[in-house]
């Protein structure tokens, strides 16, 4: 009789599950691996999925191609400007929120805007910002003697303009979780610290941030992978790669491969070789977090 009762209990939770499960299967199993699959062939036909010269030749190619390498260098200083900035300015303005300044409920609702903006129309609205003529942010700088900086022109101020505007897009999210974070803290832990005549700083570091721990490993993690899939950001801001493909990344360059060049192969190898990546980086991320947590 229990048996059958856990059986049937069993059976239920599969079929709560089996939606999700499909839909995950349809939308990322099964594109995962037709993409691993099609990255082997030399040349592969998407209408009747047949490929020809089964190989390695695509990912050599890729490899050797000298504007993979910039899109792989352009992904990681992306990731490693926009990931640690974000997280460091997202904490400080979620920490000035939960003290309880006046109109905190409005800067809430504020900051999380742009999270549920489209990220297209946010990026017309920098093109503006950043004009080289009349942009705000050039205006601003005028006024400091600072001469116009053609930042949507210039390569040489294209992933500068891309880091700016991907730490800013990337504040809402984090700041909502940081602050659902420090709400959940025990407000005994610093009633306890004050007791002990314990400063500011002392209870940040020492209750704040250990307690913060898990989410901010969780916030590595969920930024790192958003930055090596920047791709809206690129093309929000720039409306293509940037001049003189100055701010291509790895996603604009299997994009361009797939659409513009109708390179499906070559697509598909960069798309295994960015997975990798990914995998390569959570798994360190989460084996230094799993560590921490154990000391």
């Amino acid at each position: 009789m229990v048996g059958q009762n856990q059986r049937k209990t069993a059976l239920k939770a599969i079929l709560y599950l089996l939606p999700a499960l499909i839909i995950i299967l349809v939308f990322t199993v099964w594109p995962l691996f037709h993409t691993l699959r099609m990255s082997f062939y030399e040349d592969y036909n998407i209408f009747n999925k047949t490929g020809e010269g089964f190989g390695f030749s695509s990912y050599a190619w890729v490899l050797q191609d000298p504007t993979f390498h910039k899109a792989l260098l352009n992904t990681f200083i992306y990731a490693i400007v926009t990931v640690p900035v974000s997280i460091v300015i997202s904490l400080a303005i979620a920490i000035l929120l939960n003290s309880g300044i006046k109109g905190s409920k409005f800067f809430q609702t504020a900051y999380f805007l742009p999270y549920v903006t489209n990220a297209i129309a946010i990026g017309l609205a920098f093109r503006f910002i950043f004009h080289s003529e009349f942009g705000i942010f050039n205006k601003f700088l005028g006024l400091f003697g600072i001469d116009a900086i053609q930042w949507l022109n210039d390569p040489d101020y294209a992933m500068v303009t891309l880091c700016i505007f991907g730490v800013w897009s990337a504040l809402a999210f984090k700041i909502v979780i940081f602050l659902a974070g420090l709400q959940g803290i025990d407000p005994q832990l610093y009633q306890a610290a004050r007791i002990d005549e314990a400063g500011k700083w002392k209870m940040f570091t020492k209750i704040t941030l250990p307690q913060l721990g898990p989410i901010m490993a969780y916030q590595f993690v969920i930024a790192t992978i958003g930055a090596f899939k920047a791709y809206v950001e690129v093309v929000g801001i720039f409306g293509d790669d940037g001049p003189l493909h100055s701010a291509i990344t790895m996603v604009y360059y299997m994009y361009d491969k797939f659409y513009n060049a109708s390179d499906y192969t070559k697509a598909a190898a960069s798309g295994v070789i960015m997975f990798l990546i990914i995998m390569v980086f959570t798994f360190i991320q989460l084996r230094m977090s799993n560590r921490k947590a154990e000391q």
